[in-house]
């Protein structure tokens, strides 16, 4: 039997625990507006503490609605669920509403597996997912902070960060995420991209090594800061030559509009 009542709404407070950390304030005024004009379809679903208040196990984005409304009760199912299962429940409504960033969501299946020490394999059965659909949204945590940031704010997408995983160097990883947005690089372009670049560090691993003196260093790094690419500065005897790489051919207009000075 389901167990439904009206409850007041200073009783009721999220969980904090729930996976999503970034609501969108023009959604919840849709959803406040919607309400107000049809009702509440659908009760938001409590557990009830031992202060006789309700924490939220699902429908946080309807009760911050309602409460913008102003109004003072809402109605509510009750379920007696261990808090383990009001987590999972937490990250299931997010994924079927697709609410989550990549990093909310790897960050939440971290979270449980660390708090309730669950095998991936366990997880993957709670929450309806893959083993390696899991594996694969954790790894993201691996990302340096800047591009995790960008990954949150949606700017590239998880496709994007599973190639930029590749990329060791932090500030190449920076670079490149920089130029998705930029140059709005699909997933595969960005993985022809960062090909050509390993299959270009593979070729340098077999050229004889130098020791480079610190003014031939210094112009590569300035030059490196100038140009937003690789630089390389490589001297002979008598000569020597300049390597500047490109990934693209707009790169390529790029560089040359910036060594011509227009």
């Amino acid at each position: 039997m389901i167990n439904m009542k009206e409850i007041e709404i200073y009783k009721i407070y999220p969980n904090k625990n729930q996976p999503r950390k970034n609501f969108d304030e023009e959604k919840i005024q849709e959803l406040a507006d919607s309400i107000n004009k049809y009702g509440l379809l659908q009760p938001i679903i409590l557990k009830e503490d031992s202060n006789g208040e309700y924490m939220i196990i699902a429908g946080e984005r309807r009760f911050t609605a309602c409460k913008k409304l102003g109004m003072k009760k809402i109605p509510a199912i009750i379920k007696d669920v261990s808090y383990e299962e009001i987590d999972k429940l937490a990250i299931i409504e997010n994924l079927q509403r697709e609410d989550l960033s990549p990093v909310e969501e790897a960050k939440a299946y971290k979270r449980l597996i660390e708090k309730y020490n669950l095998t991936q394999t366990q997880l993957s059965e709670s929450v309806g997912k893959s083993r390696p659909y899991i594996t694969n949204s954790m790894r993201l945590l691996n990302l340096c902070d800047k591009v995790l940031d960008m990954l949150d704010k949606n700017e590239i997408s998880s496709g994007h960060g599973k190639v930029l995983l590749r990329i060791d160097d932090i500030e190449e990883q920076e670079r490149l995420a920089k130029k998705i947005v930029r140059d709005k690089l699909s997933v595969r372009q960005l993985e022809s991209i960062v090909n050509n670049m390993q299959n270009k560090e593979k070729k340098e691993k077999n050229k004889p090594v130098y020791e480079k003196d610190l003014f031939v260093l210094q112009a590569e790094d300035t030059m490196r800061n100038i140009l937003g690419t690789k630089v390389n500065i490589t001297k002979g005897k008598k000569s020597g030559k300049i390597e500047i790489e490109y990934y693209s051919d707009e790169d390529l207009e790029a560089i040359i509009n910036m060594l011509l000075g227009e």
